[in-house]
């Protein structure tokens, strides 16, 4: 029994397969003429479909209501109150359906986060609903799930967002591939378990869901207590697998992301594994970054991980201004919530990303030493924390104990992007390239589309750098100046390894970019030397920055 009847004319076939794939990527199952195979009666298995279809969505254009099946169509729908219209050109409607509420969809070719389509979409849900409501009843005792609270009083610390796996749905039909499905749910939730952006619920908490037709998803979402609804299908496309998957907001139902992962079938043993982590690694970075939105547009009684949040935010330009905020809304999370140790660290790292550049300063180091001891103190097996410290003592001179905490780190949560990521960057501080390139590069992998990026390809030119591997660590760096071009430093690595390539006057240009940037030769030594202590070439490298400088003086 379909959830949808697709009736529309065939001149209009393009936009009603728009419409059928949407439709579908909502986990609806849509009836529509495409499907007929040869030698099925046309008249009899549409009348089938068109009667036990719990919606008829018609599709008016100027075509369809001159055609006398799509007014019959809707016709029938209208007697058996299935019908949900919408216009998808200017057109006069026959006069029977004037006063039937029908929705303008003229102008959409498909945008999943269109307003119109959303009120459409949840009217659809609506009429479908009717029929599936027995199978997605709230059973008489909740489940024990990690509440969502949107607005928290000043004093609470908050978390990480929960989400909610729903059982995939297997499009293929083939008992084979139901196995794939169903373990697919269990992988994709161990991956997220080892990250730590998402609070993810265990599979008992939807596997009552499996075989029902999950339509009200905001009932879902109150049922489970959750923010966010992962939805998926597995079907065959050729010689491929395809899992789709779509990333629901509970509340409204809305889609806010969707992705498909094609793997050849004769491989998938041997992809699975890789397939599940690119998955995870792609739904964890989409929910941070909309959860930092939505911490950047609360106007206030902002919880202390929302403000920890908003830290991080400030590091996509990476700029004095955004330094400063970066301090400040660290020492709002730590105001907030003062036994909150993801805040104290936070706090660490904001001051010592500003120490990077500044001058010695013993005091800053003892008073921002306290802070990441205190964070410790608090929650000492916490993985976001040690990563977060670590981070900081690299910064402040003592990597060689913060690669420590950051080891811990990426060993409690091995799926923690972020925590690979300050993992490889103080191995590349304690000059181990090999090592720092191994984690750096598991980075780029997990956190896929961060705005950490611009940061992370700075690391991987470094960890080059140091293996002199000169080509390489030139075309990262441009690679890392395309991401964030207004960050000076760059710059002046680019100019070290144009010199290193031969490119002299190509090497001078960058530094007088750097300089018209702000930077000056102090503070870019002063970066360079905090940034890479161990390292043998130091003293070398320096040198040739030296020479760079006084190169493009004034006058020179």
């Amino acid at each position: 029994m379909p959830d949808i009847f697709l009736s529309y004319n065939r001149d209009d076939q393009a936009r009603a397969q728009v419409f059928a794939e949407a439709f579908e990527r909502h986990g609806f199952k849509v009836w529509w003429d495409v499907g007929l195979t040869p030698g099925e009666a046309y008249d009899e298995v549409t009348e089938t479909a068109l009667r036990n279809a719990k919606a008829v969505v018609v599709l008016w254009s100027k075509k369809s209501v001159a055609s006398r099946w799509v007014r019959a169509e809707a016709t029938l729908a209208d007697r058996n109150k299935t019908l949900v219209p919408c216009m998808i050109e200017p057109c006069e409607r026959p006069i029977m359906f004037e006063l039937t509420q029908t929705a303008e969809l003229s102008h959409w070719q498909g945008d999943a986060t269109d307003k119109a389509w959303l009120g459409f979409l949840a009217g659809v849900r609506r009429f479908v609903a009717k029929e599936a409501a027995p199978a997605v009843e709230v059973p008489a005792t909740p489940l024990a799930a990690p509440t969502v609270e949107e607005t928290l009083k000043p004093g609470q610390s908050g978390s990480a967002p929960s989400l909610a796996v729903l059982p995939f749905t297997n499009r293929s039909q083939l008992p084979e591939d139901e196995v794939f499905a169903e373990g697919m749910v269990e992988d994709v939730i161990s991956a997220l378990t080892q990250g730590v952006n998402v609070r993810v619920l265990g599979s008992m908490s939807t596997a009552h869901l499996r075989k029902s037709a999950t339509t009200d998803l905001s009932a879902v979402g109150r049922q489970l207590g959750v923010r966010y609804l992962l939805e998926g299908n597995v079907r065959r496309v050729g010689a491929n697998l395809r899992v789709t998957t779509q990333l629901l907001e509970a509340e409204t139902g809305a889609s806010i992301w969707t992705a498909k992962f094609d793997r050849p079938l004769a491989e998938l043993a041997e992809l699975q594994e890789e397939l599940v982590t690119d998955i995870a690694a792609s739904l964890d970075a989409q929910v941070y970054s909309l959860e930092m939105e939505r911490a950047l547009k609360k106007p206030g009684d902002i919880t202390a991980w929302e403000a920890v949040t908003r830290a991080m935010s400030a590091y996509r330009k990476y700029d004095t201004a955004a330094v400063v905020e970066g301090v400040a809304e660290a020492k709002r999370a730590v105001a907030i919530a003062p036994e909150y140790a993801l805040g104290h660290a936070m706090l660490g790292v904001a001051l010592a990303n500003a120490y990077l550049v500044a001058p010695d300063d013993a005091a800053e180091v003892r008073r921002i030493r306290a802070i990441a001891e205190r964070a410790l103190a608090l929650a000492p097996d916490d993985a976001s924390v040690l990563g977060f410290v670590g981070h900081a003592l690299g910064f402040i001179g003592y990597p060689e104990e913060g690669v420590r905490h950051t080891g811990r780190a990426v060993r409690k949560a091995p799926g923690g992007g972020f925590l690979h990521y300050i993992h490889g960057m103080t191995c590349g501080m304690l000059n181990r390239p090999d090592e720092a390139l191994s984690h750096l590069k598991l980075a780029e992998r997990l956190m896929p589309g961060s705005h950490h990026t611009w940061s992370l390809k700075s690391w991987l030119h470094a960890a080059y750098r140091d293996q002199s591997r000169w080509a390489e660590a030139d075309a990262t760096a441009d690679e890392a100046i395309s991401l964030l071009p207004a960050w000076p430093n760059n710059y002046v690595y680019k100019a070290v390894y144009s010199l290193q390539l031969g490119r002299d006057a190509e090497a001078r240009r960058h530094i007088e970019t750097a300089r018209r940037l702000g930077l000056e030769l102090a503070e870019a030594e002063r970066f360079w030397r905090r940034c890479a202590p161990n390292d043998p070439k130091l003293e070398a490298l320096i040198a040739n920055l030296r020479e760079l400088y006084a190169a493009t003086e004034p006058g020179a």
